[in-house]
């Protein structure tokens, strides 16, 4: 399987920041826990707010909305008024570079 598609540096998400990128239509939001950078939708469950606008405590984003929390480790819904997890993505990082992968951001074959 490819690595997914480059989206940035590791230098622009350094450990406890947020970071979001556009892939095609979908706002992927980039999380760094520790060191480790994770891939999620950037819009909360609840309404049609942006995470990246948000604050990230750990591994909880909080939406600026309402204050709806999500485990940006695993797409986890952890208060209310989320409405459902988020969608989460696969990420590799290969020579100082962010790679996001998922077959729903995969490119159309034609």
């Amino acid at each position: 399987m490819s690595k997914g598609q480059d989206v940035c540096s590791v230098a622009e998400v350094k450990p406890g920041d947020m970071k979001c990128v556009s892939l095609g239509a979908a706002r992927i939001l980039l999380s760094n826990v520790d060191g480790k950078v994770y891939a999620t939708s950037d819009i909360c469950s609840h309404a049609l707010a942006y995470l990246s606008d948000g604050f990230l405590e750990g591994c909880v984003v909080e939406c600026p909305l309402h204050g709806a929390r999500f485990d940006v480790t695993t797409g986890k819904a952890m208060s209310a008024p989320a409405n459902g997890d988020i969608e989460t993505y696969e990420v590799t990082v290969a020579e100082g570079r962010i790679f996001v992968a998922s077959a729903e951001l995969a490119p159309e074959k034609g």
